[in-house]
């Protein structure tokens, strides 16, 4: 299967919780290569993707427990944290020329997902390998509805992390249990800033 060159793509991390750098120093450069990676098996799997030369962004938010709640709260109606949540930007947002396309916006949990790391036996910097790349494809229009929209997602998922000598994240636990997606984005303008919960709640 031919791949799509990827367009210049920037890729923003934003550490709001410093407890992430403590427990994984190059975390900002873990996430950056598994988003990158999540992009190109997306996009040599045939996805949806923007059309044009125009550079692509994405953020990736690593919080915590309280924000992903606010967020889960705020775009989902459900009162919870919870490991991953994606807002996908591209495919209502307007493209002009060479202006920047903002994929979206990927937020992730440190206590939930240090939480589960431990619980299924695995590395904090693989689990968050996995949930930065399934963040990445719910995206490009990949969902767990059902279980054959699962079973293509986790197969692309298990994939791309045995590339990078991860295990299959799915092994010996429930499938689809991963991550969330959430429906509407909470950018603020492209180029990948996510907004403050607080901003929006009284």
């Amino acid at each position: 299967m031919s791949v799509r060159k990827i367009p210049s793509l920037r890729i923003a991390v934003l550490v709001e919780t410093p407890a992430w750098s403590k427990r994984l120093p190059a975390v900002a450069v873990l996430v950056r290569k598994f988003a990158r990676a999540g992009v190109k098996a997306a996009l040599a799997d045939g996805a949806p993707h923007p059309k044009g030369a125009a550079p692509w962004t994405l953020t990736l938010l690593l919080a915590d427990d309280a924000e992903l709640k606010a967020l889960n709260h705020d775009f989902r109606g459900k009162a919870k944290p919870t490991n991953v949540l994606s807002f996908p930007a591209w495919e209502d947002a307007p493209q002009r020329g060479s202006a920047p396309v903002n994929l979206g916006d990927i937020a992730v949990a440190l206590t939930t997902t240090a939480g589960e790391s431990r619980k299924q036996g695995k590395r904090l910097a693989d689990h968050l390998a996995h949930l930065t790349v399934h963040g990445v494809l719910h995206l490009f229009g990949y969902d767990h509805l059902d279980d054959s929209q699962a079973h293509d997602m986790e197969s692309l998922e298990r994939t791309v992390l045995a590339r990078h000598g991860i295990s299959d994240p799915y092994f010996l636990r429930p499938a689809r249990k991963a991550a969330p997606r959430a429906r509407k984005s909470p950018v603020v303008k492209p180029g990948g800033r996510i907004r403050k919960a607080a901003r929006t709640r009284t």
